[in-house]
């Protein structure tokens, strides 16, 4: 059975063995919806007979929250009408146009357009990929969106941020419930991974305004409010001290400085986070860090 975190909403946890991200269910008394499609076809049909052993009102759509493979790849093996971002529809179109056999996958990421994680996780998922077939969202939307499932409703925005500029949200009123995506992530795919401080203060921004007592995120647990805002102002925090630095050892100096203690691997994965977006605001990615 999925797990249950509000009388209304269920998850099923993600799994990083094979990048698997949680996925949600929302259910309302005239139908229900399903948050992100999953990484594979057996990622689906996992998600889906869990699904089948719950009293619920019918499923009848999935709503994804942008466009990275882990998130789309069981759109078609779902089978339910599928909602997105109008960004993120173009990205699967495009998405449909590739290969996904081992060659294609090792050519793109040669030319850094995929990743080695990404590519990685993908040929563990998924080690047979002949009928892998990709489908694009049948209905889009610019900002925001309301869907009325009968007692409760769901809230989709575009919020964007660094790890996906199509990153969309999923809050439930009724259920205070928020379903983040990947959207509060690092960039992966610009290079070393980073976070932009200008970025991520407008993405919290958008987050904040939403009354929610938990947060469901990709690739961790679900979390309340206290322990996602104590996560979110930890790295909002850092990212304030760090500044425009673009020295690496200098930025840890400072920080050690002013917290009057060494940073923790944690905290020091952050500080080379938005060094490396500052460098690359300037350009001066791959130069020396010191």
């Amino acid at each position: 059975m999925l797990k249950k975190l509000t009388d209304k909403v269920y998850y099923m946890p993600h799994y990083s063995e094979t990048d698997r991200p949680a996925l949600g269910l929302i259910c309302g008394d005239s139908f229900s919806l399903i948050v992100d499609s999953g990484n594979s076809p057996g990622h689906a049909q996992d998600f889906l007979n869990l699904a089948e052993e719950m009293e619920i009102s019918p499923i009848k759509g999935v709503i994804l929250t942008h466009w990275h493979w882990d998130h789309v790849f069981g759109i078609k093996t779902m089978g339910q009408f599928t909602i997105s971002h109008e960004k993120t529809k173009e990205k699967i179109e495009y998405m449909k146009t590739l290969k996904w056999d081992d060659a294609s996958l090792d050519q793109r990421v040669e030319t850094g357009e995929e990743i080695d994680f990404c590519r990685n996780m993908i040929k563990l998922e998924m080690p047979e990929r002949d009928h892998l077939e990709l489908q694009a969202p049948d209905l889009t939307f610019n900002n925001k969106l309301e869907i009325d499932l009968g007692d409760i409703t769901c809230v989709v925005e575009h919020v964007g941020g660094v790890h996906a500029d199509d990153s969309s949200i999923v809050y439930i009123p009724e259920e205070k419930v928020m379903f983040l995506g990947d959207c509060v992530y690092q960039d992966f795919y610009s290079g070393e991974w980073s976070y932009d401080l200008e970025e991520f203060n407008t993405l919290l921004n958008k987050i904040e305004k939403y009354d929610a007592e938990y947060y469901v995120t990709g690739h961790q647990h679900p979390k309340t409010y206290k322990d996602m805002w104590h996560v979110l102002n930890e790295i909002k925090r850092i990212g304030e001290l760090v500044d425009k630095e673009h020295s690496f050892d200098q930025a840890v100096a400072k920080f050690s400085e002013i917290q009057r203690k060494t940073p923790n691997e944690e905290q020091m994965e952050f500080i080379l986070n938005f060094v490396n977006g500052n460098r690359k605001k300037k350009g001066m990615e791959g130069l020396p860090s010191a």
